[in-house]
C-alpha cells in the first residue's frame, strides 16, 4: 500500500522524505539535468550520470553549474568508491535500463551508498488521462512492470528499511505539436514523429484541453530505501 503525498514536483516529493541540503548524490540517469540542477539549488551536491552518448555530450556542452558534475556512464558501473554518497536518485530512469541489467543497477547503488543512506525511485505509474494519451506511441507497460518488478526483487533486501508513496503531477503541453517535438526529440528514448501523429494519439491529447493548454494527470511511484546491508 502507497502513502499519498498529494499533488507535487519531482523535487518537491523528495523533499518529504529527506532534507537536501548539504548531501551528496547521484542522479542515475539524468536526462538533460533538470532535477540535477534543482538538488545543486537546494544545496547538494549532485553526480549527475546520463548513459546516452549524445545527450550525455550535450550536458557537457552546457555552462557550468555548482554543484553538479555531468559524466557518461551506466548505472550499472557507476563512477563512485564504495559507501561514498549519501542517496541514489532514480527519476523516470529505472524502466529506461536494459532489462539485463535492473538488478545490477540497484545492486551497484547499494554499493555506493553510505551505511546510513538512501535509494529513491520515482517511477511514473500506469494510470492517469497522461499514460493513455502516450502509450499508442509509447508503450511502457513491460518495461515499468520489471522495473517494479526489480525493485521488490532486488532493492528490498539490499536496505535496513523500504516504504512506498505516489504523488500526482499534471503534465502540461501547449499544444499537440509542441507535445509532438518534445517527444520525438529525445535521443535516449528516440520515437518517430509519425508513430506520434496518428489519429488515437490525437483524439487522447484533445482530452485534455483546458483553459491553461493541455493537461493530463500522471501519477508518480516513489520506492525508498535507507540503511544499507552491508554483507
Amino acid at each position: 500500500m502507497r502513502t499519498e503525498l498529494g499533488e507535487l514536483s519531482d523535487l518537491q516529493a523528495l523533499e518529504r522524505l529527506v532534507e537536501i541540503d548539504g548531501l551528496s548524490l547521484i542522479e542515475a540517469g539524468c536526462g538533460a539535468g533538470d532535477a540535477a540542477r534543482g538538488l545543486a539549488e537546494r544545496g547538494a551536491k549532485v553526480l549527475a550520470v546520463e548513459p546516452d552518448a549524445v545527450q550525455a555530450e550535450k550536458n557537457r556542452g552546457q555552462p557550468a553549474i555548482p554543484g553538479v558534475t555531468f559524466v557518461e556512464a551506466g548505472a550499472e558501473a557507476l563512477p563512485a568508491d564504495d559507501a561514498s554518497v549519501d542517496g541514489v536518485l532514480f527519476f523516470r530512469s529505472l524502466h529506461h535500463v536494459p532489462r539485463e541489467l535492473m538488478d545490477a543497477v540497484l545492486i551497484e547503488a547499494a554499493r555506493v551508498i553510505k551505511p546510513d543512506g538512501f535509494l529513491y525511485v520515482a517511477e511514473p505509474g500506469m494510470e492517469g488521462s497522461h499514460f493513455t494519451m502516450m502509450r499508442p506511441f509509447n508503450d511502457e507497460v513491460e518495461v515499468r512492470t520489471l522495473a517494479q518488478q526489480a525493485l521488490k526483487r532486488s532493492a528490498r533486501p539490499l536496505f535496513e528499511e523500504s516504504a512506498s508513496y505516489v504523488y500526482m503531477q499534471r503534465p502540461r503541453h501547449e499544444n499537440f505539436d509542441a507535445m509532438v517535438n518534445k517527444f520525438s526529440a529525445l535521443s535516449y528514448n528516440p520515437i518517430p514523429r509519425q508513430l506520434i501523429e496518428q489519429a488515437e494519439v490525437r483524439k487522447n491529447f484533445e482530452a485534455g484541453k483546458s483553459a491553461d493548454g493541455y493537461v493530463f494527470e500522471q501519477p508518480m511511484l516513489v520506492d525508498f530505501h535507507r540503511g544499507v546491508r552491508r554483507r
